[in-house]
């Protein structure tokens, strides 16, 4: 009789932060590649002290900087400006929950002063005093739509009152903080990985933005005493400065009469390309797969297609193959809602710093409460200084662009992310400032492309939806 193998048991546990460092736990995760001991035998091996020198030969010396992935950092990040928020946000992998401004009342003076002004103390002067105006008007316009909505905002039946009261609070914070500016204070809850954090320090210090800099020194001296070697090195990064220079005129207006979204591009054989990857799976190489699917007829080709759409649910992932065909858009957005929109990290998006020439649009509920003509004169009251600022501080005039200022962006979205923000953005539950042109994102790839969405579930289809059940 043949002798059976040892039977060899599965082992699934943690390494906990909590026994050993996080640089520990990366060097031990390393070694497994060259040593055939069990994760925790290893682990018992590594001291802070190797894992320190591994880290300085490997990670450092030679590049090899996927280790660090496996060390984590938790930091909060708390009384920063907005602006500085995106710049923070501005990585993929990483995870982030920010204050919302949305559910909470902003205290008064609650914005950053940007050390740039300390050379003009004329010019901070004024920037304190339009700051100081925009909140004042931010606390008037609150009063005024709570007012609004006390009578006509029904309460449920089996509503209490503290409920009601937060609802009505909820409702007129989500609209009157577009007043807000860009300078407003946020906290942000970060986790990243070592790898992840190093270069996201080093595009922090390359800003041109002081906040920023101190920020990304801060964060450094910081993540220092987590993971002393791995983030040892970030730092400013010339290529980097360069590229991130913010010029100090605008390029020009958008104006009321620009639409807010414009479908630049797009793969016009998408269904040849998902089929081929589809069926590229299946086994063969690529040229003989697009030789057989341009064999194939349309109607084949797109069933192909289909086939892996067809039973998707609300909550499923579109295939992957889906990210290799796309569609390029330019929006135009109010700033608060392209803060939304760039949370969609999958995408690669283009955003040009943030100004006040392209307009600004005013909340619905603001209007309906009759006051729009105060939101308006804090904005015209605001932007004069933005102007001034810009010619000798460009990067600090951000700073003075409210939440209802629109801002452009170049998008460039899978059809695999279309799918997810689709279905996510145009829900009755998004913001209508990010919804509307989400919608209208949608109904113009549809239009150019109508058999690639056929089967996309959405839980709120526009009127115009044309694959009603």
């Amino acid at each position: 009789m043949n002798a059976q193998p040892p039977a060899v048991c599965r082992r699934i546990y943690p390494l906990s932060p909590r026994d050993l460092s996080e640089e520990q736990i990366a060097v031990t995760f390393a070694m497994t590649s060259r040593n055939p001991e069990p994760f925790a035998e290893i682990a018992r091996q590594v001291s802070a002290e190797r894992a320190a020198d591994f880290n300085e030969r490997w990670v450092v010396g030679y590049g090899h900087s996927s280790v660090a992935e496996h060390a984590v950092v938790h930091l909060a990040v708390e009384n920063i400006s907005r602006l500085a928020g995106d710049g923070l946000e501005d990585n993929r992998l990483a995870s982030y929950t920010e204050k919302s401004s949305r559910y909470q009342v902003i205290d008064a003076d609650s914005f950053h002063i940007p050390q740039e002004l300390d050379a003009d103390p004329a010019r901070r002067t004024e920037y304190i005093a339009a700051c100081r105006g925009l909140f004042a008007a931010y606390r008037r316009l609150l009063d005024g739509v709570l007012a609004y909505l006390r009578p006509s905002l029904r309460q449920g039946s089996a509503e209490q009152d503290g409920a009601y009261a937060l609802r009505a609070r909820r409702l007129a914070t989500d609209a009157c903080r577009a007043v807000l500016p860009a300078a407003t204070l946020t906290n942000v809850g970060l986790t990243a990985n070592a790898r992840a954090l190093e270069h996201a320090i080093a595009k922090l210090m390359s800003s041109e933005l002081m906040e920023e800099r101190s920020i990304g020194a801060e964060l450094r001296e910081q993540g220092r005493q987590i993971t002393p070697t791995l983030i040892k090195y970030a730092d400013h990064n010339p290529y980097l400065a360069e590229r991130r220079r913010i010029a100090g005129d605008d390029a020009g207006n958008a104006g009321d009469d620009k639409a807010a979204v414009t479908l630049a591009d797009y793969d016009r054989d998408a269904v040849s390309k998902l089929a081929a990857a589809l069926l590229f799976r299946h086994g063969g190489g690529y040229a003989d797969v697009m030789a057989r699917v341009g064999a194939m007829t349309a109607a084949e080709r797109l069933a192909v297609v289909d086939d892996a759409v067809r039973n998707i649910g609300p909550h499923d992932a579109a295939p992957r193959e889906f990210e290799l065909v796309g569609y390029t858009w330019e929006f135009t957005f109010d700033y608060g809602a392209l803060r939304e929109f760039r949370r969609h990290r999958m995408q690669t998006y283009l955003s040009q710093p943030l100004t006040v020439a392209n307009g600004y649009d005013t909340p619905p509920l603001v209007r309906e409460a009759g006051m729009d003509g105060l939101f308006d004169r804090a904005i015209a009251a605001a932007e004069p200084l933005f102007y001034t600022l810009r010619e000798q501080f460009p990067a600090a005039a951000q700073y003075l662009a409210t939440h209802a200022h629109r801002q452009r962006v170049l998008s460039r979205l899978s059809l695999r992310e279309c799918y997810h923000l689709f279905k996510l953005r145009a829900s009755r539950q998004a913001h209508e400032s990010i919804r509307r042109p989400i919608i209208e994102a949608m109904s113009q790839a549809v239009a150019v492309q109508p058999e690639l969405f056929r089967h996309l579930p959405l839980r709120d289809a526009p009127d115009w939806w044309p694959f009603r059940q």
